[in-house]
């Protein structure tokens, strides 16, 4: 039997590759996820507690990933996307819509759908510097337009930058809203030399995706429930819901081994040896824009765009993170003492690389709107398939999202322009992964 998967990821390692992606253990460089064993694949044997009913050891396990006195956590063996999901189902029975940022991630419109729920489209800010949205704008929010019942923010965005996410959550506080704060790129934070959580600033939801950036097993998140927050038990009982009946007994260690990485983290090796991979990078030609989370770094170059750089970066087996119109993304290792990730090797090989003198690169497509606008989930039944050249005035049967990182950029429901076209033909000749895009063809409404 031809195992296609098995064979891609062996062929990966062959190369030796380095990570600057997530998960946070590195290829397993980064962290002890070495105490896992496959024998540890259990079920709910006598002794091994139920994930959806715990009263022994996940109760203490709980209890023991304790970030903040004020806040309650839930292991997620189903990622963050089971988290938040559950969250929005769990405020579903009361009246009035959500109200979400624009750099929501997929997983949000999915549990609009699954809720029936309709939301507000926050107007957002949008970074001089990537060109991605950061924040909302909330001076331009008129909060008396509709009964809103739950706010839902990201913070960091994808690429490391942070806003006012305390004064934020004031504002929503002022107006009785509770807010659920999408902090799965800020596992880490808390730690030395990074951002506060919102846990720090009374968030009522908190939902953090520990694979990302700390050493844990793909899928591995904790959802922190302030004490307070209304509608908890609701939100408890969707998440039996949202996971899986079989939970995974190594995902769930590889949290307790990351908590407590967290909690013992000493950053000293981390400040040091990304100072020299920012000069590396500075003597290759490259232009680094350091974010307000030290764990990320944006790179570009004169005259490339960020899939080429990408390339760069994969000519020496190194993986980024993403890459789009712009620049890519790295995502640093926690590097720490006695750890075995290739640090050596990953400044050999960037010095390596050589970029070519070009002319300047013209960003060719505005792809962000910063206007507030509204949501309203809907049931597509009729359906067919269309080259997107033949796509104009049709709507969309289904969410365009390019990924990672996973951030919806045109809306099911929403009526196709050329403007959309060219967005979507660029993409093509890219060759940027695309959901709900294949083969130049989109799913559209067959009136």
């Amino acid at each position: 039997m031809h195992k296609p998967v098995i064979a891609k990821l062996k062929s990966i390692l062959e190369q030796r590759p380095i990570s600057l992606h997530v998960p946070g253990h590195k290829n397993n460089t980064i962290g002890n996820l070495q105490q896992l064993d496959v024998s540890m694949d259990m079920t709910e044997i006598t002794g091994l507690d139920d994930l959806h009913h715990p009263e022994g050891i996940m109760q203490e396990t709980m209890e023991n990933l304790s970030k903040h006195k004020d806040y309650d956590a839930f292991l997620l063996v189903n990622g963050t996307t089971s988290g938040i999901m559950s969250v929005i189902q769990g405020f579903a029975s009361l009246s009035g819509s959500y109200i979400i940022a624009r750099n929501a991630h997929k997983s949000v419109f999915h549990g609009l759908e699954l809720a029936n729920g309709d939301a507000t489209l926050l107007p957002m800010q949008l970074s001089k510097q990537t060109r991605q949205y950061i924040g909302p704008d909330l001076a331009r929010v008129d909060w008396y337009a509709r009964q809103h019942k739950l706010a839902i923010l990201t913070y960091p965005n994808y690429y490391g930058e942070c806003f006012d996410i305390a004064s934020a959550i004031q504002q929503f506080k002022d107006h009785n809203i509770p807010i659920l704060i999408d902090e799965a790129h800020g596992a880490h934070f808390g730690l030395p030399s990074f951002p506060q959580s919102t846990m720090t600033m009374g968030a009522d939801y908190v939902v953090q995706s520990y694979h990302k950036t700390l050493p844990a097993l793909t899928m591995s998140s904790v959802l922190y429930i302030h004490k307070n927050a209304p509608m908890q038990a609701a939100v408890r009982k969707y998440l039996s819901y949202f996971q899986t009946s079989s939970p995974s007994y190594l995902m769930m260690s590889s949290l307790e081994l990351a908590h407590e990485f967290y909690e013992t983290y000493d950053n000293k090796e981390f400040r040091h040896k990304r100072e020299q991979i920012i000069a590396a990078l500075h003597t290759q030609g490259f232009d680094v824009i350091e974010s307000d989370d030290p764990l990320k770094l944006v790179i570009q170059a004169p005259g490339y765009n960020g899939y080429e750089i990408q390339q760069l970066f994969e000519n020496e087996a190194i993986y980024v993170e993403l890459a789009d119109e712009l620049q890519a993304l790295l995502i640093l290792p926690l590097w720490h003492e006695n750890d075995s990730y290739p640090f050596d090797n990953l400044v050999a090989r960037i010095r390596k690389m050589q970029l070519q003198q070009k002319a300047t690169y013209q960003q060719s497509i505005n792809s962000v709107d910063s206007e507030q606008g509204y949501y309203k989930a809907m049931s597509i039944n009729k359906t067919k398939l269309l080259n997107i050249e033949e796509a104009t005035g049709y709507y969309l049967a289904q969410h365009i999202v390019p990924y990672p990182p996973g951030i919806p950029i045109m809306f099911q429901g929403e009526k196709v322009t050329e403007n959309m076209i060219e967005l979507m033909r660029y993409w093509s000749t890219q060759k940027t992964r695309v959901e709900g895009m294949k083969d130049n063809k989109i799913e559209v409404k067959d009136e």
